[in-house]
């Protein structure tokens, strides 16, 4: 059977990856640095809109190829991936839960970048438990919504122009997820204080992290900010359905999160072989070393296994089933096996991968970002369990 091509654009992608986001990413406090020039890049290589039908200006790519995309990305610098990744779930927010004219107006401008979108479901005390949010949504005389709360770990949360927030409209409701909502929150991007008709919102912190430092991470304090009754997600459809919605996104998001995964992993270990072919030890390069030659074994092994399943997962989801299972599988092998491929790129250069001059470094710090992100390992482990204990109840009869 003949294997179907690739996309040409994954090969443009990695051209840019090498040509443009290696240099920034492994430049002297280039790791620190929003990268709005590549972003721009981005934008005009159409990838803010990978998975937005053509009808609506986006690309019609499949998930697969997307995946594709989101490893090259990742595998240059996590943080220019990670522009991408929350935007993607807005996109696809807007394509499953939008009415037809949000979809009309609103994928477009998120197919062009125009609109950078972001994803809120944290809060301080309520992270992988999704249904213990506290941010409220009180309909006012006018119709329009006022929100009031506090919203935290937001990727893109300074420099989007909408941030997806789940709230809960109907604190009575049972089950208590049926009383929340998604709104579309419009805000001035790179503002920290919102005034105008976007009063009442404010970014309070933008987080200092260990990794992934390209792109800002941020809290959203709520407090009588006024939402049009236009931006609940779905309109008139829309209330008491935004955490199903959000939550069947983020299969998507958790497949594109596993492919960075992999893209961090296969650039530890590209690393990792430079390092052992140029680097001497006891009359030979080091690559010679059984001991060596093991830990690249099992890089590569893991690596393949891992986009083996991002690709499964990709393809199920294009077929139109449900891949809670699969994206559940595909993330937590793959981000352990970054965390793993890290680790021994930073073994395999001894002292000098402890240094702020060596990408191993840089690379470790990056891989950890990806353990929590779109639910960590535990997580990732509850889901892939009731998944297996529903489908061989449902297969019993």
């Amino acid at each position: 059977m003949t294997a179907t091509p690739p996309h040409p654009l994954i090969a443009r992608v990695r051209r840019f990856v090498e040509d443009e986001v290696l240099p920034l990413a492994n430049a002297p406090g280039g790791e620190a640095v929003y990268p709005a020039a590549l972003v721009a890049q981005m934008k005009a290589m159409g990838l803010f809109g990978t998975l937005i039908p053509q009808e609506y200006g986006g690309l019609g790519l499949d998930l697969v190829t997307h995946a594709k995309i989101m490893e090259e990305l990742a595998r240059g610098w996590v943080s220019v991936a990670g522009v991408l990744n929350p935007h993607v779930l807005c996109c696809t927010l807007v394509l499953q839960a939008g009415s037809e004219r949000q979809r009309e107006t609103l994928l477009p401008a998120l197919a062009s970048g125009s609109i950078r979108g972001a994803f809120s479901l944290t809060e301080p005390h309520a992270g992988s438990d999704v249904q213990a949010i506290t941010t409220t949504a009180r309909r006012l005389p006018s119709g329009d919504w006022q929100l009031d709360g506090h919203k935290r770990w937001i990727t893109n949360g300074l420099g989007a122009d909408m941030v997806f927030v789940l709230a809960v409209s109907d604190p009575a409701a049972v089950p208590r997820h049926s009383g929340m909502t998604c709104f579309l929150l419009r805000k001035t991007p790179f503002a920290t204080e919102q005034t105008g008709e976007y009063a009442g919102l404010r970014i309070g912190e933008v987080i200092e992290k260990m990794g992934d430092q390209g792109i800002e991470t941020t809290d959203l304090l709520l407090s009588g900010y006024v939402c049009p009754a236009d931006h609940v997600l779905g309109e008139a459809t829309g209330e008491g359905r935004g955490f199903a919605a959000m939550i069947a996104a983020m299969e998507s998001g958790r497949i594109g999160a596993a492919a960075m995964c992999v893209g961090v992993a296969q650039r530890c270990l590209d690393v990792a072989l430079d390092r052992a072919v140029s680097r001497r030890s006891f009359g030979q390069p080091i690559a010679a070393h059984q001991a060596i030659q093991f830990k690249l074994a099992e890089m590569a092994t893991r690596i393949r296994a891992a986009r083996l399943l991002v690709a499964s997962a990709a393809a199920e989801k294009d077929a139109g089933g449900r891949v809670d299972l699969a994206a559940g599988m595909a993330k937590l092998f793959a981000s352990e096996t970054a965390k793993e491929a890290a680790e021994e790129c930073f073994r395999i250069h001894g002292s000098d991968g402890y240094s702020r001059a060596c990408e191993a470094e840089r690379l470790f710090r990056d891989a950890l970002s990806l353990i929590s992100a779109e639910g960590p390992s535990e997580i990732q482990r509850m889901v892939i369990g009731r998944a297996l204990v529903r489908d061989h109840t449902a297969a019993r009869g």
